[in-house]
């Protein structure tokens, strides 16, 4: 069978294992049920995500011209802390940056590789975690907007990874290590503008179980521009990740806006 169209993030449902979700115009596709099946990706060309024309892709599944307009793709959006909604001032539209910056936000621990700090908006838990592959994930402080949550990553960067090892993620080689007590340490490294919405008591901790069968021990990663055509046996899905055979990992995400067809 043959799905064709724009790559998009996978879709993930929070479930033990974490179900995993390729979705395009017309069709979509339980990628979990593909496992230990051999499928093609066969790259066709580009298309925006933002401007749908198809032009190559730059970063983020977006065109050159749209990645350096768009708000969806501002500084902020990487930088929490260089968000400024908060004080009304735009950066490139203040009405889309209000409405995404200006709601509730989390600052919280993760074990996809070693332990990493991160901020996501309230609305994308556990999405963001499981994006991420993490295994493990417990919040630090809710805030009511992204400004305070960036300015408490920022704190915090000095004490813990801020970006994941991918190559440890896709390995599964994690460190284990007790985030609750973790998250306890950090009370007094957070702003203080950030102390009153500290959970001092909240230890609710996310626990993510990956449909993985086979993890790789060593890594060679797909890119669809050098290698348009590719098959292979698919042994595991983590973070944003198809994980091969062969060892070859193919990251969905950073792949965005490009136009494939996948026959399975």
């Amino acid at each position: 069978m043959t799905y064709e169209g724009v790559l998009t993030k996978m879709q993930t449902e929070f479930a033990n294992p974490i179900q995993y979700y390729l979705v395009f115009e017309n069709s979509f596709l339980n990628v979990n049920q593909l496992l230990n099946k051999d499928l093609e990706i066969n790259f066709l060309g580009y298309q925006c995500l933002n401007c749908g024309k198809k032009k190559k892709i730059f970063r983020q599944g977006f065109c050159y011209d749209c990645f350096y307009s768009s708000p969806a793709v501002g500084d902020w959006i990487m930088k929490p802390e260089l968000s400024t909604a908060h004080l009304g001032i735009q950066d490139r539209d203040l009405v889309y940056e209000e409405k995404v910056q200006l709601q509730p936000h989390i600052v919280y621990l993760a074990l996809s590789s070693e332990v990493k700090v991160g901020v996501t908006r309230k609305t994308q838990m556990p999405t963001r975690w499981i994006d991420q592959g993490a295994t493990q994930a417990i919040s630090i402080v809710e805030v009511p907007n992204r400004f305070l949550a960036g300015i408490t990553e920022v704190a915090l960067k000095n004490h813990y990874a801020d970006k994941t090892n991918w190559r440890k993620m896709l390995q599964n080689n994690v460190e284990q290590v007790d985030l609750i007590a973790e998250r306890l340490k950090v009370e007094n490294l957070i702003p203080s503008e950030v102390q009153e919405f500290f959970y001092s008591q909240k230890n609710e901790l996310y626990e993510m179980h990956f449909p993985v069968l086979q993890y790789p021990t060593k890594i060679k990663s797909l890119s669809l521009d050098k290698t348009p055509n590719f098959q292979g046996k698919l042994t595991g899905i983590k973070g944003q990740y198809l994980i091969f055979e062969d060892g070859t990992v193919f990251n969905v995400r950073s792949s965005e806006g490009y136009v494939v067809n996948i026959n399975v």
